[in-house]
């Protein structure tokens, strides 16, 4: 992310064991970007809410049927791996440990922290939206869901880890694979039937909200932690 503000003056280079000197991040704009997503969501939640909130929008009705219409094998099974992926144990679970222990294997605590408190604050703004809309699901469905069609969970889970994910490592090919990875899990979950369009856009905008504003707090020292050398814990055994 952009958020780096100039770094304050120093005699010499830091050394290779050592985070760079202090620095001003400039964090007011992005929490303003990612309370800016979650007011669109709100918004969006509304526009539902007065419409009726079993009444889809027009375009949404005809991008499902296309979508129905186009159903076959070669592209269900893809489809329903994604399902797996974004939701159930996998999502809750697995991947979330999987990514704070590798976080912490290379040496990244404050990561993984930020990783945990980002993960749980968007599972919750999505769980009470959906509980407050209370909008149901689409009727032509192959999969299984749980309550309430808007946010789209899987996609607030996929904008979440693609958002957060970014900001840890700092790699542009990190920003595109979250992106495609998001995009395609919005996709999937039209396709399968188990949301309408807007709400997997309003599912990536808390997840991509949610992880930006939580990252305000924590932004110092993820930056300091990512000009470290990370060497894997292990490391430190063989080389004493």
């Amino acid at each position: 992310m952009s958020a780096v503000g100039d770094e304050q003056q120093t005699q010499g280079q830091p050394s290779e064991h050592h985070a760079p000197a202090p620095v001003r991040i400039a964090r007011m704009r992005w929490i303003f970007m990612g309370a800016g997503a979650i007011v669109l969501v709100v918004l969006l939640a509304l526009v539902i809410v007065y419409r009726e909130a079993d009444k889809p929008f027009g375009f949404e009705v005809e991008f499902m049927s296309v979508l129905v219409a186009s159903r076959a094998d070669v592209l269900t099974v893809p489809a329903l791996v994604f399902n797996a992926l974004g939701g159930g144990i996998l999502s809750t679970f697995v991947v979330p440990a999987v990514i704070v222990v590798g976080l912490l294997l290379w040496r990244r605590p404050w990561a993984a922290a930020y990783f945990v408190v980002a993960a749980i604050a968007s599972a919750t703004v999505t769980r009470v939206i959906k509980v407050i809309v209370a909008r149901p699901r689409p009727e032509d469905i192959l999969v299984t869901p749980d309550f309430g069609s808007f946010p789209s969970g899987h996609s607030a889970n996929a904008a979440l880890l693609a958002t957060a994910l970014g900001i840890i490592f700092l790699r542009t090919w990190i920003w595109i694979a979250g992106a495609v990875y998001t995009l395609l899990m919005m996709l999937s979950r039209t396709y399968l039937g188990a949301h309408w369009i807007s709400d997997t856009i309003g599912g990536a905008l808390v997840g991509a909200g949610v992880a930006v504003i939580v990252w305000a707090p924590f932004a110092y020292q993820l930056y300091r932690e990512h000009r470290l050398p990370h060497r894997p814990i292990w490391e430190r055994a063989t080389s004493a």
